[in-house]
């Protein structure tokens, strides 16, 4: 006769487990499915509050039963470690699936099966999903901001340029590879700016000028992101170096730059850089708004990334400087080949996440006037012809933001698998 004790279970009986957990599980899910996508629910006889909370009941004793320390099935033992290890882990699983499979027929009624996407018109939008064709009719606005549509081949041609001279590293010789950072760090930057001075901006080589209050959209979004990541990085860098050298006039302006741009919004920064800093400047001289925002934002986010990069310095042995000493290394190539490289391996993480941290603070340039993507719909939906679809245009931008910060985590952490090394 075969014995089954269900609240102790073990790798006896372990198929019998499987069959009867597994089978629970289901059943409570597809209790949940039938209920919110056909509206039936199996249970309708019983009381409402039995009837409620049984698919979470039978949930959890389906989990309890196949939660078996080491089964042998790989599967079954990661399912186990990370979302059934006790019966608050197992309710709260179920409960965030439930609660996904709950939304989801709204939300797909709402963005496909209801939502329309033909007509050139506001009138075009006749049901009770979402109008697509909203963001059919500004997608050239939202990409491109108010640059003349005539000209828009120039920022494409200047993007497909940059993209491609992004990816020389992958296929750099290797006896080529030591200069790569020389590249990344100076040329490419450079390159970049050239590009965008002289292509997007035109005013020469027989190219119409474009002022940069025409420029906005999501590619002022990338320029505005781009070159403040590049400006930052080694700024911070340099702070991080000078708040922790023994010179105290370095430590101290070190210390003073890092506190008070992080004691301040980065809204004020660029409202200062907008319309104080140019009261500073000589009556002849005139910087352009985008550049003020771009050295604005790269200061400000400079702080931050010292304070990630110093926290890296701070988790490397002692023994590390003393054994880069022994080798007669001086300070300078003591840091630059042996410190740094360590720290920065540890703080990827955070870097990552100063950087996404960035990237979703440009929309905050609306506030001095120039319109990324986040302004273009701002001025979209108070659009006299287009009131009313406000959501769609948020939800558009939701998406194209997680994209693109989901890119760059997934980069983050397939560096740290590169760079990884036990300690």
């Amino acid at each position: 006769m075969i014995n089954i004790n269900f609240l102790n279970p073990s790798k006896n009986n372990l198929r019998l487990n499987l069959i009867i957990g597994l089978s629970l599980v289901f059943l409570s899910l597809f209790d949940v499915f039938l209920y919110s996508f056909f509206d039936i629910n199996i249970v309708s006889f019983l009381p409402y509050f039995i009837s409620f909370s049984l698919p979470l009941i039978l949930g959890m004793f389906g989990l309890s039963i196949i939660r078996i320390s080491y089964s042998g099935i790989k599967k079954l033992d990661s399912l186990n470690k990370n979302i059934n290890t006790n019966n608050f882990n197992a309710a709260l699983t179920l409960l965030i699936i439930f609660s996904i499979i709950k939304i989801l027929p709204p939300v797909m009624s709402w963005m496909i099966f209801d939502a329309n996407i033909s007509g050139d018109t506001k009138d075009a939008c006749t049901g009770s999903g979402a109008c697509w064709t909203y963001i059919k009719i500004w997608f050239k606005r939202f990409m491109y901001g108010m640059y003349p549509n005539e000209h828009i081949w120039r920022v494409n041609l200047a993007f497909i340029f940059l993209v491609v001279l992004a990816f020389v590293g992958f296929i750099t010789p290797q006896k080529y590879k030591k200069y790569l950072s020389l590249y990344y760090i100076i040329i490419y930057p450079i390159i970049a700016y050239i590009l965008i001075y002289y292509l997007i901006s035109g005013g020469s080589l027989g190219l119409e000028w474009v002022e940069t209050g025409a420029w906005g959209g999501l590619s002022l979004t990338f320029i505005v992101s781009f070159f403040s990541l590049i400006f930052c990085f080694p700024l911070g860098m340099a702070l991080a170096l000078g708040r922790r050298t023994d010179l105290p006039i370095i430590k101290y302006v070190s210390v003073g730059f890092i506190e008070f741009w992080r004691g301040v919004p980065l809204i004020t920064v660029l409202f200062m850089s907008s319309v104080m800093f140019p009261m500073f400047l000589p009556q002849d001289f005139f910087m352009d708004k985008l550049v003020r925002v771009i050295i604005a934002i790269s200061l400000f986010e400079a702080a931050y990334v010292a304070e990630v990069i110093r926290g890296g310095l701070q988790a490397l042995p002692r023994g590390q400087y003393d054994a880069s000493k022994s080798l007669g290394m001086g300070y300078w190539k003591m840091h630059i080949f042996v410190i740094l490289p360590q720290a920065l391996k540890l703080v990827i993480p955070g870097i990552a996440n100063t950087f996404l941290a960035l990237v979703k603070d440009t929309p905050l340039i609306f506030v001095v006037g120039l319109l990324e993507i986040i302004g273009m719909l701002q001025m979209a939906k108070t659009n006299p012809k287009w009131l009313g679809f406000a959501m769609e245009g948020y939800v558009f931008s939701a998406i194209v933001f997680f994209i693109i910060c989901y890119a760059m985590s997934k980069y983050s952490y397939n560096l740290e698998l590169k760079y990884k090394t036990d300690r």
